[in-house]
């Protein structure tokens, strides 16, 4: 019977052991489960480098710039920033906000393509047989390793790519406000934004009156265009809100303000650069 008692006491002890042990080794790889689908998570939400797959097609002028009447209301500014290297996009135009924003865009065909492909600036609006970007004629060219094979290249028409967003720099440029030709002073004011360094957008801009401080919210006419039909008086303090992809905003005011008598057709150099 002492015996019997004995047996039962282990018994019990090793079940209960290999209970808590089970159990252990199960919680252990309920973490490791826990911790890899977090990174992965993680990975995925912070990935802003990641390459997206998509196509290009190119603007079917002869011209090897971009447009001078792109919808990002650039003017003929928008034929030549970047070196001519610019494109339009569809769903990355999104209502004008993506205006500016630069992208690394390389195609895919190993026959033509370079590793590097080329970085464009979005002037405009358009969509063309599924594409992502309209590339102006000189962008769509320099994706190829070598002269011939930009020629074939541009025989293709559309082509695979992957792109993905990367900052934008234009050294010894400041940012710069160019005044609308059809701006009636001192009654309607509207400028568009040349030369946005950085990766973030600018989503929201102020004109400030420099005496009493008091400020007015613009409007985003259309693409990279800002209007007020009442614009404040006297010299002008303006204030551009920056917003990142996670959404987090910063204010930035520029050295210099608009003039009192501000000029339909002038341009005016705000003094500063961002690289937000």
């Amino acid at each position: 019977m002492h015996n019997l008692l004995l047996y039962l006491r282990f018994h019990c002890f090793c079940s209960l052991l290999f209970s808590k042990m089970a159990l252990s080794i199960r919680s252990i790889w309920l973490l490791v489960a826990t911790l890899l689908l977090k990174q992965t998570l993680g990975d995925a939400a912070t990935c802003s480098d990641c390459f997206i797959q998509s196509r290009a097609a190119h603007y079917p002028n002869s011209d090897e710039q971009g447009t001078e009447t792109g919808r990002c209301g650039y003017g003929s500014f928008g034929a030549i920033i970047n070196g001519g290297d610019v494109s339009a996009a569809s769903d990355l135009y999104r209502d004008g906000v993506g205006c500016g924003a630069c992208y690394q865009v390389r195609c895919k065909n190993s026959n033509y393509c370079s590793d590097n492909g080329v970085k464009v600036v979005i002037t405009d609006h358009g969509t063309s047989d599924r594409t992502d970007f309209i590339l102006s004629r000189r962008a769509y060219g320099r994706m190829a390793q070598t002269t011939d094979a930009a020629a074939s290249l541009l025989a293709l028409g559309v082509v695979d790519i992957e792109y993905r967003r990367v900052s934008c720099s234009y050294p010894n440029k400041n940012i710069t406000l160019k005044i609308d030709e059809n701006s009636i002073h001192p009654n309607y004011l509207a400028f568009a934004i040349w030369y946005q360094q950085g990766k973030k957008d600018i989503t929201a801009v102020q004109l400030c009156e420099t005496q009493n401080f008091v400020c007015k919210l613009l409007d985003r006419s259309y693409g990279a265009v800002w209007t007020t039909t009442s614009p404040p008086s006297g010299t002008l303090q303006i204030r551009m809100l920056f917003t990142d992809d996670n959404g987090d905003e910063t204010w930035v005011v520029p050295v210099n303000n608009i003039p009192e008598n501000w000029k339909p057709g002038d341009t005016y150099d705000s003094g500063m650069q961002v690289n937000l």
